[in-house]
């Protein structure tokens, strides 16, 4: 009997922030696995749930996802560990594929998943979603996503001024993800549309580590890479 591909939502960072049945099928699956960028590097992921698992208890499968735009790198590491999971799932032991946030909202699980029902479509897969990010900055900052009539928009910013000004304009609220690399540009957008008061910066948003920057704070600031920020006008 083949075991089951579980992809984990395991929240924004704080652990309690765990769902129950996340918390349940933790304890119950013999193989947890984690994306990471290098050997010896261990996810984000990866601490959320320490909390959750005695690791002598189980098999702690480091996947390495790494951070590279070469498809022949990028195709032969996701090839291995969609290999290695199946390898698991064959002898017929369930695998938790943790993730921080949602598996299914920008998230490493997706390629996993569609590579994993491309090459064994056999294989038995059962998504169990995450609070998000997203979600964890409103409740930090205290500012609605969405009310009444509201328009939302989840993007990933990017360095173009013309299509970020128009996300801002288009939405009542707008999540810019992957803000890190293009702050200066975010921050010259908002100044010029007279928004510079009305957007947060969170990075590690509920963790022992999160920031909560305004918009003033963040001249000269190098940014982590898990920084969204939050436009609410």
């Amino acid at each position: 009997m083949l075991g089951r591909l579980y992809g984990l939502g395991v929240g924004p960072g704080d652990p309690e922030l765990i769902t129950v049945k996340a918390a349940r099928i933790l304890q119950e699956s013999p193989v947890i696995a984690f994306p990471k960028k290098r050997d010896g590097h261990n996810s984000y992921a990866y601490y959320i749930v320490d909390t959750y698992i005695d690791q002598k208890e189980k098999e702690m499968l480091g996947l390495i996802f790494p951070m590279t735009k070469d498809p022949e790198e990028l195709n032969q590491k996701w090839s291995q560990s969609v290999e290695q999971i199946w390898e698991k799932l064959a002898a017929g032991k369930n695998v938790a594929f943790v993730t921080e946030g949602d598996p299914l909202l920008f998230s490493t699980f997706i390629f996993m998943m569609n590579l994993m029902r491309d090459r064994h479509p056999e294989a038995v897969i059962e998504i169990v979603p995450g609070i998000t990010s997203m979600g964890g900055a409103a409740a930090r900052l205290g500012i609605p996503l969405a009310d009444g009539e509201d328009h939302v928009a989840i993007i990933p910013a990017c360095d173009d001024y013309d299509k970020m000004k128009k996300a801002i304009n288009d939405h009542d609220c707008i999540i810019f993800i992957k803000v890190a690399k293009v702050k200066d540009l975010m921050l010259q957008v908002l100044k010029d549309l007279n928004l510079l008061d009305r957007a947060y910066v969170v990075t590690k948003v509920t963790s022992e580590d999160e920031i909560i920057w305004k918009t003033n704070e963040l001249a000269g600031v190098e940014l982590e890479y898990l920084s969204l920020m939050v436009v609410r006008k």
